[in-house]
């Protein structure tokens, strides 16, 4: 009996987890490839998910999803919409959402596996599958391979991953090169003198302190780095005080920072330190900021003998204009462990999850940003169809491609 993938999807969507608790996600998972027929070992990098199909002799291909959600409440109104909430790793409870489509790319491969496994009279070789967790703080595929996974299974020939984004639905985004950006992610501790607020002449304000540094650092993209050059300073989080008329000891940032390369990142990141310090000099700190690194991960590239190979088969079975070039994306990924620390070549791709029409019509309007909900809003919400069998197809002619 084949599986559901519109019942799987609306079930996963209604039921996010957070980075490293996918916990359920992962038994649903375990479940339908034990259906398949397949071996599964679960736990691996702590709720990651790999199974594999051996098929003679031929090439490894490995095909990834990730399967983490994110603390966003759903505003999308949506019958299946998320109510669930979760605890983050600070002990808040939260409300969790796939504002990413992780559940849409667990679907996905979940379907093309089981395409793959009713024609194996039709191909050759080892497909490993890896359903990673913990996309979302960069650090899944590292506790995958810190915990084995490479020396357990074989290693791939290509390492190939998805994302649904919001491009029209049959469209398909990829390209040669740099697909997504290098990314580090901050947190910075800010400390001044905590006293009355009725007193501030006696105190050093760490608000006012983070307010100086947050206005100072949106001048890095705007003032410090070439226009034709790509960098984000992003301020995603500021947290000082608890009370009116209290002035906090302490002020917390957490910092993201995008760029195209190792060139790139040094460049932004030495701005970023040099004015994070100087405001707290120039606010009479007594104490140094801490400035911590959380995540680093690496640009995702994708190589460019695969992807022109790819390509191709892409717009053989759908069509001449089916692929774009989307340019680069500003967010990153850490699907490129798996290929960088194996020294297989990547491809990753988008494929689209907008109703073709709205698109068209916001397109046509000049309103593509306030109309079409982007990856991690509480908005987002893919259309199911064919969303869902594009995403299957994308997956099944890919690994096909590379298969012997």
């Amino acid at each position: 009996m084949s599986v559901d993938l519109e019942s799987l999807y609306t079930d996963l969507h209604a039921h996010p987890e957070l980075s490293f608790q996918e916990t359920r996600t992962a038994g649903i998972i375990a479940r339908h490839l034990a259906d398949l027929g397949l071996e599964v070992e679960e736990g691996v990098g702590r709720t990651g998910v790999v199974t594999r199909i051996d098929n003679g002799d031929g090439p490894v291909v490995w095909l990834r999803a990730d399967m983490d959600g994110l603390p966003v409440e759903e505003q999308t109104g949506l019958a299946y919409a998320s109510t669930a909430r979760g605890t983050d790793p600070a002990g808040n409870a939260v409300p969790v959402m796939h504002a990413c489509g992780h559940d849409m790319h667990v679907t996905a491969l979940i379907g093309a596996l089981e395409r793959l496994v009713a024609t194996t009279d039709e191909w050759s070789g080892t497909v490993v599958a890896v359903f990673q967790p913990a996309e979302e703080y960069g650090a899944g595929s590292k506790a995958m391979i810190a915990d084995g996974v490479l020396e357990r299974y074989p290693k791939p020939d290509i390492v190939l991953g998805q994302h649904v984004t919001p491009l029209p639905a049959g469209v398909i985004g990829v390209r040669p090169g740099t697909q997504m950006a290098a990314s580090d992610g901050l947190t910075v501790m800010l400390y001044g003198r905590g006293g009355h607020g009725s007193r501030p002449h006696s105190t050093i304000d760490p608000v006012v302190m983070a307010a100086a540094t947050v206005m100072r650092l949106q001048t890095v993209v705007s003032r410090e780095v070439d226009p034709r050059d790509v960098a984000v300073v992003t301020v995603g989080s500021i947290h000082a005080g608890l009370k009116n008329n209290i002035i906090p000891a302490e002020a917390k940032l957490e910092l993201s920072l995008r760029y195209p390369d190792d060139a790139a990142r040094e460049r932004v990141m030495t701005k970023v330190e040099r004015i994070i310090r100087a405001e707290a000099a120039a606010s009479g700190a007594e104490k140094e900021p801490v400035i911590t690194t959380d995540h680093t991960l690496p640009p995702t590239i994708n190589d460019a003998d695969a992807t022109a190979r790819l390509t191709e088969a892409f717009r053989r079975s759908f069509g001449e204009g089916s692929v774009v070039d989307p340019g680069m994306f500003t967010g990153s990924e850490d699907v490129s462990w798996f290929a960088r620390e194996s020294g297989a070549p990547l491809v990753f791709w988008f494929w689209g999850g907008v109703d073709p029409q709205t698109f068209a019509d916001a397109l046509a309007g000049g309103t593509i940003e306030r109309d079409i909900p982007t990856n991690h809003s509480p908005f987002f919400a893919p259309v199911m169809q064919p969303t869902i069998d594009r995403g299957v197809e994308n997956l099944v002619v890919a690994a096909r491609e590379f298969l012997g």
